[in-house]
């Protein structure tokens, strides 16, 4: 829709690196003010979601990269071309390496990792509804064709040029499906956190809603852009949601441990 907001010279301002920028900031100050009601210490939350933030990015463009693996193979030189920079990457290899990240530095610091998990949920989810718009302006991460009342077409030659999007054809708005779930997901999660509940029952609860949403849009995404390991129906991306839908079954409905005497 919009990939560029202006140009200034050679200088450009695009979209999805604005909004980008801007889920990070609502998503890490979420997170420090939900950490003092937690018991937290809210620098070292700030410090875990720099350290997790700049994890996410790598990982998302990783699996970007192996989801891709035979036209980058094909085309080397495109894996640090703009296009790339630009493209949004594929949600789920940040999740997991901001995970792995997480887990370290809250091992480190001696941070109790259930209720440091639960104090990031609901501003990952905010955070996550805020970056798919920048996909949806940017043009990357777009649905099959469609003809319905509320699909999209995309006209921008810049939107091709950076991240291939196809011009001129009504599509799902798979960007706008992810943002109004993860929408609704915060408004889930926000009112679970302000009432009593057990360490891991707010990022299990995440896990479990966002993985069913990605689940079925990813039905609707467009199959060039996704990879099929077992030959489909089910492409990576529904995989991964499938391990961390158990992931996160396991933490909201695992037992509590008896206290003894």
């Amino acid at each position: 829709m919009f990939p560029q907001l202006f140009r200034l010279g050679p200088i450009a301002l695009y979209s999805y690196g604005l909004l980008v920028a801007l889920a990070f900031l609502v998503a890490l100050w979420m997170a420090s003010r939900l950490a003092k009601r937690s018991g937290l210490d809210p620098d070292r939350i700030t410090n875990l979601g720099i350290y997790v933030a700049v994890a996410g990015i790598v990982g998302a463009k990783l699996l970007l990269l192996v989801s891709d693996f035979s036209y980058y193979r094909e085309n080397p030189g495109q894996i640090f071309s703009l296009g790339t920079l630009q493209a949004g990457g594929v949600f789920f290899g940040g999740l997991v390496a901001a995970l792995l990240t997480a887990a370290w530095y809250m091992r480190r610091f001696g941070l109790l990792p259930l209720r440091t998990a639960d104090t990031f949920a609901p501003g990952i989810a905010l955070g996550h509804a805020i970056g798919r718009v920048g996909c949806f302006l940017a043009g990357c991460c777009w649905g099959r064709p469609a003809h319905l009342p509320w699909s999209v077409t995309f006209t921008k030659p810049l939107a091709r040029e950076l991240v291939g999007v196809p011009l001129g054809i009504p599509l799902h708005p798979t960007q706008l499906y992810e943002s109004a779930a993860e929408l609704i997901i915060f408004g889930i999660l926000w009112s679970r956190f302000h009432r009593p509940h057990r360490d891991g029952s707010i990022i299990g609860l995440y896990l479990i809603l966002y993985s069913g949403f990605r689940f079925f849009i990813e039905f609707v995404r467009d199959p060039a852009d996704l990879v099929y390991p077992f030959g489909g129906p089910v492409s990576l991306t529904q995989w991964t949601a499938l391990v961390l839908l158990a992931c996160g079954i396991a933490l909201l409905f695992r037992p509590t441990a008896r206290r003894t005497a």
